[in-house]
């Protein structure tokens, strides 16, 4: 779908959807890291426009533009009140939200997306494999993690899903994000990335999905007989990641980025700005390979065995 159509689709899906009734909670997921997760986490500004909502385990970011609101992520389904409530407390309506859209359909990212889009009436987007696993409400058979948790990793499926091209703009008001497909910890993984300015100037803000290894089962990133090798494919996502215009760098795990110490350095007044880190997404994709060569060098060692 090119730009233009996919913005009258947006327009004409968001006034067809708009919320008419309370908000209904979805069911909680239950998990080890769950609670932990979903701490509550007060909202603070990134840069310019730009905002994190989401709660102390699970990012989410707000991004104000001329003619509304987008919102990347949607945390645990027990996470979306806690992230509507933070987007009010900024002085924003929900309703205001026009795009929703994804890194990767984990119930952790995702869970909280269809009740999000339920009380917007927000068009969501996300790459092929991405808009699948939300439909349905649970991973594609091809993730690593497929059959995760004891419930199939399972949360709240949406109703409605745009499906996005690598490498393209989706754009509300004066502000396009872009898509850049990074799979290998899911096969629809997609990280984001936007221009955010001040009257000092613009900086690149990246999104980066997870590059992390993980899996459950006998899945095997090298391949087997059910699954291909995807090493490579991998490997590229965080050359991808790597290669990005990046000042400011958020990840799916807050922790991950270590965005609560900077954001404690930051409130003490330290300069320049630790938020910024022009090499945050080179050191995010070369520690993201070293973890996965350790991965792969324990599968080589099993199948030696």
């Amino acid at each position: 779908m090119n730009l233009p159509v996919f913005l009258t689709a947006l327009a004409s899906l968001g006034a067809m959807s708009a919320p008419t009734q309370i908000p209904v909670d979805d069911p909680p997921i239950q998990c080890a890291d769950c609670a932990e997760w979903n701490q509550p986490q007060a909202p603070f500004n990134l840069h310019g426009r730009s905002y994190y909502v989401g709660v102390r385990g699970l990012s989410s970011v707000l991004i104000q533009t001329s003619t509304g609101l987008i919102l990347l992520d949607g945390g645990l389904p027990q996470s979306a009140p806690l992230i509507e409530a933070n987007i009010k407390s900024l002085g924003f309506r929900i309703e205001d939200i026009k795009l929703i859209v994804n890194s990767h359909a984990h119930y952790d990212h995702a869970g909280g997306i269809a009740r999000l889009r339920r009380d917007s009436g927000a068009v969501v987007a996300a790459s092929p494999s991405g808009a699948q696993a939300l439909m349905s409400g649970g991973p594609v058979k091809d993730d690593p993690q497929y059959g995760s948790d004891g419930s199939g990793g399972a949360f709240p499926p949406v109703a409605q899903v745009r499906i996005v091209k690598n490498g393209e703009d989706l754009r509300v008001g004066d502000t396009a994000i872009t898509a850049h497909f990074t799979p290998g910890h899911t096969p629809g993984s997609t990280t984001w990335t936007w221009s955010s300015c001040t009257v000092d100037g613009c900086l690149n803000l990246v999104y980066a999905d997870s590059l992390t290894p993980v899996s459950t089962g006998e899945f095997r990133f090298l391949g087997d007989q059910n699954h291909p090798d995807m090493s490579d494919t991998f490997r590229r996502s965080m050359a991808t990641v790597g290669a990005l215009p990046c000042d400011i760098m958020l990840s799916t795990h807050p922790g991950a980025s270590a965005l609560f110490d900077r954001l404690k350095r930051r409130d003490l007044s330290a300069v320049p700005d630790p938020l910024i880190d022009k090499n945050a997404c080179r050191a995010y994709a070369e520690s993201a390979n070293r973890r996965l060569d350790e991965r792969l060098n324990t599968e080589r060692a099993q199948a030696a065995k």
